[in-house]
């Protein structure tokens, strides 16, 4: 079976680096699926999971908050403002995140307020469902 190289990058440093058979990820536009080989693109990432296919049948799941992929026929980049392996989801961390934009929501200030407790909820339930697993 043939694998691709994956590269996920935040401005903190590397999140991960190896060897894939496919690689799934949310796209603001839909969902993607990519396999070795595939052809070039480049694509504005959603608020999700990017899913790692592994050769031997078993997946690597890492919760991003944005960014872009980056797809060439050896080499898949996906550059994040944060990425976090769903083994290393600090779970309570993320529920106090989302328990905090679920108040700013409630409170709806103003727009600008309202869109930040918005985008920091999608991300603290996007962190939250990675780690159980629930894609």
């Amino acid at each position: 079976m043939k694998t691709v190289q994956v590269n996920i990058v935040t401005p903190d440093g590397p999140v991960y680096d190896s060897e894939v058979a496919m690689v799934i990820a949310k796209t603001v536009s839909g969902e993607i699926g990519v396999l070795p080989g595939h052809i070039p693109l480049v694509a504005p990432l959603a608020i999700g999971a990017v899913t790692l296919k592994k050769e031997d049948g078993t997946q690597e799941v890492v919760a991003v908050s944005g960014g872009f992929i980056e797809v060439r026929p050896e080499q898949i980049s996906v550059l994040a403002p944060s990425a976090e392996l769903a083994a290393n989801i600090d779970v309570a961390r993320a529920k106090e995140a989302m328990a905090r934009a679920e108040e700013r929501l409630q409170k709806k200030q103003d727009d600008i307020d309202f869109k930040r407790a918005e985008l920091a909820l999608k991300r603290a339930i996007n962190r939250i469902s990675v780690h159980e697993g629930n894609l």
